[in-house]
């Protein structure tokens, strides 16, 4: 698509985070045609609330747009990314980008050989601190990058228990693939994706599966433990190959309190990013004058980073490029730590990745 028509995007999932996309291309350049889910009431409630018309199935779908945005259950990434990339409809794809590791592997193959693209939706890394972040490596404030602290954690917050998300066969995990995939994601964007050579980790299932979990912080409906069969924490320490690190504490539910910090330690200079408050202070040390330490508050400004990341891939799709962030590439690379911390996990012992 190359002309001055707005971009026609399609979404296919058309619950709670498809009614979310779609407000967000409202507030865009882009014209929303439609959505398919295969919930006939999904379909009713998405047409009464956006007035426009919903599908069955995606055919007549890809055929309408330029662009579609999946926001399915991780079990159906591939199915419905690989047939929009077949239909040569660029796509935006919710993470994580499958629920395991082959399937990742198997979009990934699709979308090398397509005419579209495929960017995975890994919003954080449109916040404007990780912006400052990643622009003060660029130039050198940091010097070099050894080490970084990667929290995801809540005291309680379950996502409903027998959702989608607590059934392994439909997610692929739990609070790891649900909310730790966007605390590696994050780290390893800002260390410029090296490459991972080892993990080793630990997945736990303590609360979830338990009668007595206390819900103080349940979303959706609770069908109890027996819709609960996958990790709600999970620790692990990654290394790579140019010997940066990465220590990740991830939770649903912990007896510890809640964290959404990332602490970036730098030969020259470090840095606190609140993720949650989207807050950023910089620490620093200097001999001008007197040795001495200082530290900076950094103010940006809070923006909507789905619309941001939406803005981004739209602006690529009209003009026919494939973009350089968010890609593919980097979808697998953060798939292939995930498996590894779950086979570390399973196998007790460290990963070694090639």
């Amino acid at each position: 698509m190359t002309d001055d028509s707005p971009v026609a995007v399609g979404i296919v999932g058309l619950g709670g985070i498809g009614h979310h996309h779609a407000e967000q291309i409202e507030a865009n350049d882009a014209r929303l045609v439609g959505g398919m889910d295969i919930s006939e009431a999904a379909r009713e409630s998405f047409a009464d609330r956006f007035d426009v018309e919903t599908y069955a199935a995606t055919d007549a779908l890809f055929e309408a747009v330029d662009a579609v945005l999946i926001t399915t259950p991780n079990r159906f990434h591939e199915e419905y990314a690989v047939s929009a990339l077949a239909a040569g409809v660029d796509v935006l794809l919710e993470k994580p980008l499958a629920h395991t590791l082959e399937s990742a592997e198997r979009i990934a193959e699709a979308a090398t050989d397509a005419e579209g693209f495929c960017m995975v939706g890994f919003n954080n890394r449109f916040l404007n601190p990780v912006e400052v972040i990643t622009g003060y490596n660029q130039a050198g404030r940091f010097g070099d990058l050894t080490h970084i602290e990667a929290n995801y954690v809540r005291q309680r917050g379950i996502p409903g228990r027998g959702s989608w998300f607590t059934s392994k066969a439909v997610s692929g995990g739990g609070s790891l693939i649900d909310i730790g995939v966007h605390a590696i994601d994050l780290a390893l964007y800002v260390l410029d994706f090296p490459t991972v050579t080892e993990v080793s980790a630990a997945t736990r299932s303590q609360f979830g599966a338990s009668d007595e979990y206390a819900a103080i912080a349940e979303w959706g409906e609770d069908t109890g433990p027996e819709g609960f069969d996958v990790d709600d924490s999970a620790s692990a320490f990654i290394r790579t190959d140019d010997g940066q690190t990465i220590s990740l504490e991830v939770a649903w539910a912990t007896n510890r309190p809640d964290s959404n910090e990332f602490i970036i330690r730098g030969t020259d200079a470090g840095a606190r990013f609140d993720r949650k408050n989207q807050t950023l202070t910089l620490y620093e040390a200097s001999t001008v004058g007197e040795q001495h330490l200082a530290t900076t508050e950094i103010e940006t400004r809070t923006i909507n980073t789905h619309r941001a990341e939406q803005a981004y891939f739209f602006d690529h799709v009209a003009r026919g490029e494939r973009p350089d962030r968010n890609t593919v590439e980097q979808g697998l690379a953060v798939q292939r730590v995930i498996d590894a911390i779950y086979r570390s996990s399973e196998e007790g012992r460290a990963i070694q990745l090639s």
